[in-house]
């Protein structure tokens, strides 16, 4: 990328990749939650999304290029963190709290990009061009506006509520028990008295001197 209108159109089929995957996102997550709401909310800026590819296009058209998608790691990325939400938990509260996370943080990554590519827009003098991309932006605004709304007036109590449910059907621990009291230690057995020495051996008697016979 060497110039304002090749970076334009760097970031051009980088969003219209971010958008088609969210659509095909959207349409899973719709079928993932609970909430009508979150899903009427879900389903009604999917309906945006499909009008705002149609915006891309017509971008495309004012800068004289075929639309043409790039991959976009990081909505890749975001994607599979919200279909591991979906994966890794049941139907109810909490997973649409961690969903409506996960819309939120894709409405985030295309606010940044639109408002990007709206400044260079108006810099190349592409009045059309910053006009129809100025419309998508102001959807995604209210698009990440509505889904907070919903989260922290109904999901996220609700989600609370649960926790609070929980902590007090948890049995209360049972009091300590004293530690048994240590016996005292037993005392010395008493050592046997030593056997008394043998006595000392008594000595034989000595044999009597022979007697000399008497001179005659």
């Amino acid at each position: 990328m060497k110039t304002m209108n090749e970076l334009m159109l760097h970031f051009m089929q980088d969003i219209l990749y971010a958008e088609k995957a969210s659509l095909r996102e959207m349409a899973k997550t719709a079928k993932a939650v609970e909430s009508p709401e979150l899903k009427d909310l879900i389903l009604r800026h999917r309906d945006q999304s499909q009008q705002q590819v149609s915006r891309l296009e017509r971008v495309f058209d004012i800068l004289g290029k075929r639309p043409r998608a790039k991959v976009c790691a990081a909505m890749n990325g975001l994607t599979e963190e919200m279909e591991e939400v979906v994966d890794e938990s049941d139907r109810g509260p909490v997973r649409d709290a961690a969903l409506i996370a996960g819309l939120q943080a894709v409405e985030h990554y295309e606010i940044a990009r639109y408002g990007a590519m709206i400044a260079w827009a108006k810099q190349a003098d592409l009045s059309n061009a910053a006009d129809l991309l100025q419309e998508t932006l102001d959807e995604e605004k209210e698009a990440d506006r509505l889904y907070s709304e919903l989260a922290e007036r109904s999901l996220n109590p609700e989600v609370a509520a649960i926790d609070e449910s929980e902590a007090e059907e948890e049995p209360e621990p049972e009091p300590a028990q004293p530690a048994p009291r240590k016996r005292p230690a037993s005392r010395k057995a008493k050592e046997p008295e030593p056997a008394p020495a043998p006595a000392p051996a008594k000595r034989a008697p000595k044999a009597a001197a022979p007697k000399r016979a008497a001179r005659k």
